[in-house]
């Protein structure tokens, strides 16, 4: 009879995937990643094509209420502007990280690839990665309106 050591290094036995059968490790949901993603959509309610206004004459975007900004492609400054217009529903995720994703520069549009978490099903987080599309309309800003019209009107 041979003595067998038992080994110290012990490591978290397999489970199966309630969903599909697939041997995982133990998580909290106990769902594999494939099937936890199948079911739960944490971008739902971020919108994924959202306007923004831009005025050709002195190059700047407009920033609500009232403000118009000078900001340059792919600039921090822009990228704040942008993820501004979507800041409400940003609220309910944790935004891990945004980015260009390179246009045309005369496209008209610029894309945000975004990277958020949520936590979600016994306390499982889940990773999602997706663009969100702005589409740059051109508007004309107040001060270059007035230069248009000659400053004939005035309040």
């Amino acid at each position: 009879m041979e003595y067998m050591a038992e080994s110290t290094d012990r490591s978290p036995g397999h489970i199966l995937c309630c969903e599909c059968g697939v041997p995982i490790s133990p998580n909290p949901a106990n769902i594999c990643v494939a099937c936890l993603r199948s079911k739960v959509d944490i971008s739902q309610g971020i919108p994924k094509q959202v306007s923004i206004s831009f005025c050709k004459q002195c190059q700047r975007y407009f920033q609500p209420p009232g403000t118009w900004i000078q900001c340059a492609l792919e600039s921090r400054e822009l990228l704040a502007l942008c993820l501004k217009k979507i800041k409400a529903p940003l609220s309910k995720v944790r935004l891990v990280d945004a980015g260009f994703v390179w246009t045309e520069p005369h496209s008209k549009r610029l894309k945000v690839k975004l990277t958020i978490q949520k936590e979600v099903m016994n306390g499982a987080i889940l990773q999602q990665v997706f663009v969100v599309d702005y589409v740059v309309q051109s508007q004309m800003c107040g001060d270059c309106h007035r230069v248009e019209a000659k400053d004939f009107w005035k309040a």
